[in-house]
């Protein structure tokens, strides 16, 4: 189940940083809000195991199908002249 996130105004984000990030670090997710607005979302940078966790739970399904291909794959259309030119030309 969806477990929801920590809510802090941005003042008391401010006057208690170090708390609120040893919070995420834990493993918290924590929405800082501006005027009871939600303005910025902190969650841990190493989001892998929560991840597994969810699609083991059967709340997030992994990527199915085919990989996609990498555009170092596809050859590049040369132009025959600068953007500014061909922006200028359809203007025109």
């Amino acid at each position: 189940m969806y477990t929801p996130a920590m809510e802090v105004g941005a003042t008391a984000f401010r006057a208690d940083l170090k708390r609120y990030l040893d919070l995420v670090r834990a493993g918290e997710e924590v929405v800082v809000t501006d005027h009871g607005v939600p303005a910025v979302r902190l969650t841990p940078i190493d989001t892998a195991p929560r991840l597994e966790e969810l699609a083991r739970r059967g709340v997030i399904s992994p990527p199915s199908g085919r990989p996609r291909r990498r555009a170092g794959s596809i050859r590049r259309v040369r132009s025959k002249g600068s953007v500014a030119d061909l922006v200028g030309e359809q203007r025109r």
